[in-house]
């Protein structure tokens, strides 16, 4: 299996500001390579991909190093400034240091809900899908329709939508998020995590069956081969550990052929994000 998300930290070397607040004060401490070993090794998982947590260059340096030196990370989805005017030699810059397999900015954070749409970051994106990265999307229910026109306008970009665009399942919520994510999913250039669901649920009371709903949803719109198994460990445990959150993807699951299940646990990442 690949799991296509996660991330390590530590709080006393750089500050998470997305992970202030009593709420979050569960995670805030180190996650490390031998932790993930540990959470990887004991749930069959054979490669991963290190996703970035702050909007920070030098965390994405420390990245790349760490899956230069440790074969079970198989790639890195690190940041960039996009509206940086020498995005491109940024980019290829980190792509030196180590096996950078796309960018991502927190987008969810961003007032604007078009910020994706701004001249600058259109033209950062390009620079991207040039230089043969994918894009991962973090966004809300509220961005998925800058999202969709991004994959209109940029049809050679690959993009990777991170935790289905995070549906409110805590409070019941379908749409507008439904609509949003089958209309991003009518083009092909973008394929979607399976991963996030549990933290988007009740963290204390929710049951695999508070996630069916979303999934199928998922995999209606895009299908199997177009969505990819991912953790989100360590945030996952604010909700649940690891092996929980994994069975619970197998769970959601259940009612796709074998080919099909292969290709969520390890085929469309790989190919996605040409992992070696």
């Amino acid at each position: 299996m690949i799991d296509s998300h996660h991330h390590l930290w530590d709080p006393a070397r750089r500050e998470c500001p997305w992970m202030s607040g009593e709420a979050l004060a569960p995670i805030r401490k180190p996650y490390t390579v031998d932790d993930l070993r540990a959470v990887t090794t004991a749930a069959g998982v054979h490669a991963t991909v290190l996703v970035q947590t702050v909007s920070d260059e030098a965390e994405t340096e420390e990245f790349l190093a760490t899956a230069a030196a440790e074969p079970l990370v198989a790639g890195v989805v690190g940041w960039v400034d996009l509206a940086a005017p020498d995005v491109s030699d940024r980019l290829a810059r980190l792509r030196e240091l180590g096996p950078l397999v796309g960018i991502r900015h927190q987008v969810e954070d961003e007032p604007d809900p078009d910020w994706l749409l701004r001249p600058e970051i259109l033209r950062g994106l390009t620079a991207v899908g040039a230089a043969g990265l994918v894009y991962d999307l973090l966004v809300a229910p509220a961005q998925l329709a800058a999202a969709r026109q991004v994959a209109e306008r940029l049809p050679d970009l690959r993009l990777v939508l991170d935790h289905a665009a995070k549906p409110g399942i805590a409070a019941g919520e379908w749409q507008p998020w439904a609509d949003g994510v089958a209309s991003l999913a009518a083009h092909e250039n973008v394929h979607c995590k399976l991963s996030g669901l549990v933290t988007e649920a009740d963290w204390h009371e929710w049951q695999v069956g508070h996630l069916r709903r979303y999934a199928d949803h998922v995999f209606e719109s895009f299908g199997a081969n177009r969505v990819m198994f991912g953790s989100d460990w360590p945030v996952c445990e604010l909700a649940a550990a690891y092996e929980v959150v994994l069975d619970a993807a197998v769970s959601l699951t259940g009612m796709l052929s074998d080919p099909e299940r292969l290709d969520v646990f390890e085929h469309t990442a790989a190919r996605v994000y040409e992992l070696s």
